[in-house]
């Protein structure tokens, strides 16, 4: 038999029904490996701890929604009582469901057998923290390209196959550099092998005052500006996307406002898109097809049957509410008739 790729072509890929990104932190954290560097006794330990306490009870993280779940801080360079003391520096009452473990195992040693049956034995977990990414490491000389890369793919392949978040904490080298990512100890091996990165760097050393700069593959680029309190906890003074035009627009909020009076409706993508824009967030018909598609599991959940088709050449959006107590019935069920009823659509078509 002779061996070909697994393809698909362009058309059947932009009118199939996909999952969304999943986020652990709305925009900002997303599933898979994230790295956040910073210097030594810059705050990123603070900040780590405080992100595993936060998730785990389900709090916002400067104003962004969390999936709130167990969370595992592995803080490999602190002990415990370091760990109870910074506890009750940032919070009064720690859930059961954040973590914590100092014991120091590294790559091909043990480490990721042992991630991998904490998550047996906690299954709704959606974040990992190792913390540092230089204590996991395996013990070589090798600082290459290909040994950064391939040292991380494990454990990115961890954080896929469970669809969860692993945040690696690291070190920023000592001199300057205009762009932050560059100032990433290790070879860009390290910066290419994880979904999103994270530098946090303090306006002047002792300061309290920090910009953490993410940039990744399911993000836009941002910059937060922070400064840590009195408990130590690193507060939002500014976020870039504080600006509406980069936001991305909640699909399944603006739709479920557009159909609140309304039965049915059916247009075409550029019609639907000009009705549901606001002044300060316009939406294209390009971004709203691709977003009705991937999120027909959450519309319908809110009611809604998405139906995506063409009629005598044009393309048509065609929205039906239906009765809660017909969706309470579906949902019994394993499959949505929601994500089922669709015909091939052109995303790019105006209709």
């Amino acid at each position: 038999m002779p061996k070909r790729f697994n393809t698909i072509d362009g058309e059947t890929l932009m009118n199939q029904p996909l999952q969304p990104i999943q986020f652990v932190v709305k925009g900002l954290l997303s599933n898979g490996l994230h790295l956040l560097a910073g210097a030594p006794k810059s705050g990123k330990s603070w900040l780590a701890l405080w992100l595993s306490v936060t998730i785990a009870k389900g709090e916002a993280v400067w104003g962004n929604t969390v999936k709130q779940g167990t969370t595992l801080y592995l803080c490999f360079e602190d002990s415990r009582l370091r760990i109870q003391n910074r506890l009750f520096d940032i919070t009064d009452d720690a859930p059961f469901n954040v973590h914590f473990s100092e014991e120091s195992f590294r790559l091909g040693e043990g480490l990721e057998e042992r991630i991998t049956q904490f998550i047996l034995e906690h299954p709704d977990t959606v974040l990992i923290i190792i913390d540092t990414l230089q204590m996991i490491r395996k013990l070589t000389f090798d600082n290459s390209y290909a040994n950064d890369y391939a040292d991380l793919s494990v454990l990115k392949k961890l954080a896929d196959e469970n669809e969860l978040a692993i945040l690696l904490i690291h070190h920023l080298r000592k001199q300057k550099d205009d762009d932050p990512f560059n100032r990433i100890s290790g070879t860009t091996g390290l910066s290419g092998a994880v979904d999103t990165s994270f530098t946090l760097i303090e306006e002047k050393r002792g300061s309290g005052k920090a910009k953490l700069s993410c940039i990744g593959r399911d993000i836009e680029y941002r910059e937060i500006e922070l400064e840590r309190n009195e408990n130590n906890i690193w507060e939002l003074l500014s976020d870039s996307n504080d600006n509406p035009d980069l936001l991305l627009p909640d699909i399944v909020l603006l739709i479920s406002e557009f159909m609140s009076d309304k039965k049915e409706y059916q247009g075409s993508p550029t019609e639907l898109a000009e009705f549901i824009s606001r002044k300060e967030n316009k939406i294209s018909h390009r971004t709203l097809s691709r977003l009705l598609l991937q999120n027909q599991d959450l519309l319908y959940q809110k009611g809604l049957n998405v139906r995506c088709h063409r009629s005598n050449g044009s393309r048509f959006i065609s929205l039906t509410r239906f009765s809660d107590d017909s969706a309470e019935s579906d949902d019994k069920s394993e499959s949505s008739p929601g994500v089922q009823n669709i015909d091939p659509v052109d995303p790019d078509g105006t209709g």
